[in-house]
């Protein structure tokens, strides 16, 4: 296992990060995964062993069973608590009330205090703002983040989600106040979905922040088990939960080249497709979730294939954006600012 600074923290973390989305499996949570605690045990002790020192939950994961499975698991297994890296999530409705969910200086506070019960932990490493909230003004949400952090109670804050142009916003009223940064971000990326490449990816790069791929087999459907010409695939959830949407006539075309690259050097389309994000440019590390010991030593594994250049260039062409303005303008206009040699 590789690890990467994360942004310009000096926080180190593994290439890759464990996802515990399917823990718990209640309600919505259900189709996604349904470990419990000697599951969760099981899985947890690989992880560590493999090397993986980072951890993701959310709050709102099976409506808090996720971190109360993995703060017992870190108990169960006597691990150092200091050695890993924990991430939560905070956002999504946790309750009938009606400030039970937002992003507002009220939720934020409710949702830390309840995530370190649930956890059994004094300090959230890393916590993730779930997605925006249109009710609630940036600067009250970035303020409260800020508190947090001032606390204790969080070591570092994140975005998950958000667009491009809102991160930034947040971004200039952190350096306006002096207030703490956001350190990293968790979106999306995939070989079928490439859409943070537009402008999240360049955002990062510029200002110096870790980028996590979630759903990086596009929520299982570049795993294996799905073909132009195949029905449902069994023990998939998106037989059941058909998401993130993606272009799936466009993804069988991935798939028939990952699957050529992935016979060349004898490996499985899922290996391939998870070498890929790991090996582009700004990730820092690739969240990958798992529901058996099979499965998640497979997502391990991964982490030896590096992929060749012709391989990077065979599978960058096939799951190409379609180019959109401005970016096509900015790359033509750009191009009488290069030096010639």
């Amino acid at each position: 296992m590789k690890f990467n600074f994360l942004g310009n923290t000096g926080l180190v973390v593994s290439e890759l990060c464990f996802g515990t989305m399917t823990f718990g499996g209640k309600g919505y949570w259900e189709a996604i995964g349904t470990a419990q605690q000697q599951e969760v045990n099981d899985l947890m002790k690989v992880v560590v062993d493999s090397g993986i020192n980072f951890i993701d939950t959310a709050n709102v994961y099976s409506f808090g069973e996720s971190e109360k499975l993995l703060g017992q698991s870190i108990l169960d297994l006597g691990l150092n608590r200091n050695n890993l890296v924990i991430a939560t999530k905070v956002r999504g409705r946790m309750g009938e009330g009606v400030n039970d969910m937002g992003l507002s200086r009220y939720h934020i506070f409710q949702s830390v205090d309840a995530s370190l019960q649930r956890l059994q932990v004094d300090h959230i490493d890393i916590l993730y703002v779930h997605g925006i909230d249109p009710k609630t003004s940036v600067e009250e949400t970035v303020r409260a983040l800020n508190d947090v952090v001032q606390s204790g109670k969080a070591r570092y804050i994140a975005i998950c989600n958000w667009p491009a142009w809102i991160v930034m916003k947040a971004i200039a009223i952190t350096e306006k106040h002096g207030w703490n940064k956001f350190m990293g971000l968790q979106y999306f990326y995939s070989l079928a979905s490439r859409d943070i490449e537009r402008e999240l990816l360049p955002l990062a790069h510029d200002q110096n922040i870790g980028v996590m791929p979630w759903s990086p087999l596009a929520g299982g459907f570049l795993g294996g088990k799905y073909g132009r010409n195949a029905g449902n695939a069994a023990g998939s959830r998106r037989d059941t939960f058909d998401f993130p949407p993606i272009n799936k006539e466009k993804t069988y075309d991935i798939i028939d080249v990952a699957t050529e690259v992935g016979k060349q050097h004898g490996v499985s389309i899922a290996e391939v497709s998870l070498a890929w994000v790991r090996q582009q440019k700004g990730v820092t590390s690739t969240i990958i979730g798992a529901k058996s010991i099979d499965q998640l030593n497979a997502n391990i594994k991964s982490t030896e294939l590096v992929l060749s250049a012709d391989d990077l260039k065979k599978l960058d062409e096939v799951s190409a954006l379609a180019r959109e303005y401005p970016g096509w303008m900015v790359e033509r206009q750009s191009a009488d600012r290069e030096i010639k040699s």
